[in-house]
Formats: C-alpha cells, structure tokens, sequence
C-alpha cells in the first residue's frame, strides 16, 4: 500500500490519539523505514491540518457510517469511490478504498474519533465531511435511521452546530421522508396505507403496553409513541388529509 504519494507533507494530528491507533499500523509502511514506527517525519499532535489528516479522518467516518446498519451496501461504496476519484484522483482513491476496506474490519469508537476530528479541524472542513457523509447515507436512495442518527452524534460531538446540521441534512432528507420511514412505508403509499400504518403501530407502541416493565421503559415507549404521533402529523399535513 503505497500512501505516502498521497499523503502530502505526511500526517498530523491524525497520526496520534484514537485515529492513529485505527489507521496507524496501516500507514507504517508507507513511510521512511528510518522512522520509529513508521512515524511521518514532522508529525505533531497539535500541529496544522495536512491533507493527510483530512483524508484519514474521512476514511475513518466512511466506514464507521457504512457499518452503522451491519451491512455494506453496494451504492454506498460506489459512492465513495465516485467521490474519492472527483477530489482527489485515481491514485489517491485507490489507496484510500484499500485502506477503507481494512478500517471496515475494526471497531470505530466514534465519539472519541469525533472528538479528535473536532479539536483539530477547521469549521467548515467538518461541514464538508458532515455533507459527503450525508451523500454516503442517502446513496441509495433510501433513508437510513440508524444512519441519521450516528451522523447526528458524529456532528454533536465534533461541535458543529444544529442549525448548519439541519442545514445540511435538510439537503438530503425531508422531514416528510424520515416521516415515511418512521411508519415503515416508502414515499409512494397511499394515504389509506398511512392511515392503516399509523392505527397498527399506536396500539403497538402504546406506552400503556409496557407499563408493567417500570418507569424507563414506559418513558423511553412514550418517546416512539411520540415520533410516530409526529411523523403521522407530518404526512397529513403535506398530504391534506384527516
């Protein structure tokens, strides 16, 4: 795996803390042999962003959002390579699928990689890796919760705010669309199937069907009740139905 090519001017920040402990083993013989460890000559924890960091930290977030449902979906790694080839050429891209692929086989604790991303990134890099992991999510064109949810976390922890993440998101998803998903139907139901959707899950997920397992079960029921309750409301809204 040759990435030094690719990696201008070596790795920062990336190199260290829980990214580098992702990717570090991976990136070892990429460089000089006369490093220790394969450690990039002038890498520091605290210096500026390289292209290297950037490219790392958006390699780690690639699989990370792509195992968030357990599987590895065609479109999404079609995607990715799509992307990857546009920004940074065929050689890059390759290099960095072949890195993707090993990252895919650990586990990814995203918070703390997050958090590294967010103490060392500029704003509006963070809001670019927020939008192409938005891209990856909706690549096959369907709206993945589970999804949403883990680049929601991704965006909390590396301190963008709500509204650019609403922003962003709002490019991908409707909130009729997420509405849709919520009540298990693709956009094209008919209002008489939301309505048969709705009553089924109401009776399911009453909160009052739980409320022998004690007061956090009830709690935590009464909430999806809720999200029902309001993806329903959404779609009669847009639809114009009772």
């Amino acid at each position: 795996m040759s990435l030094g090519k690719w990696i201008a001017g070596g790795l920062g920040w990336a190199f260290f803390g829980p990214i580098g402990g992702i990717v570090g083993f991976l990136l070892g013989s990429a460089f000089d042999g006369n490093n220790q460890v394969g450690i990039p000559k002038g890498a520091s924890p605290s210096g500026q962003t390289t292209r290297g960091d950037f490219m790392v930290s958006l390699i780690v977030l690639t699989a990370a959002v792509m195992k968030a449902d357990g599987t590895i979906k065609k479109a999404e790694l079609e995607y990715v390579k799509k992307y990857l080839l546009r920004s940074f050429g065929q050689e890059a891209a390759t290099d960095a699928i072949r890195m993707l692929r090993d990252v895919l086989k650990q586990q990814i604790p995203v918070q703390d990689i997050s958090r590294q991303i967010g103490q060392h990134l500029d704003y509006s890099s963070k809001l670019q890796l927020l939008h192409y992991l938005f891209g990856i999510s909706s690549s096959d064109g369907q709206t993945k919760l589970n999804e949403v949810e883990l680049i929601k976390q991704i965006s909390g922890y590396m301190g963008v705010g709500a509204s650019d993440f609403n922003s962003i998101k709002s490019m991908f998803y409707s909130d009729t669309h997420i509405a849709y998903s919520i009540l298990g139907l693709q956009p094209n139901a008919t209002n008489d199937e939301i309505k048969k959707a709705y009553r089924k899950m109401a009776v399911e997920y009453h909160p009052d069907k739980v409320s022998y397992l004690g007061e956090d079960i009830q709690n935590s029921a009464k909430e999806k009740f809720q999200k029902i309750n309001e993806a329903y409301e959404s779609l009669k809204k847009e639809r114009g139905f009772v």
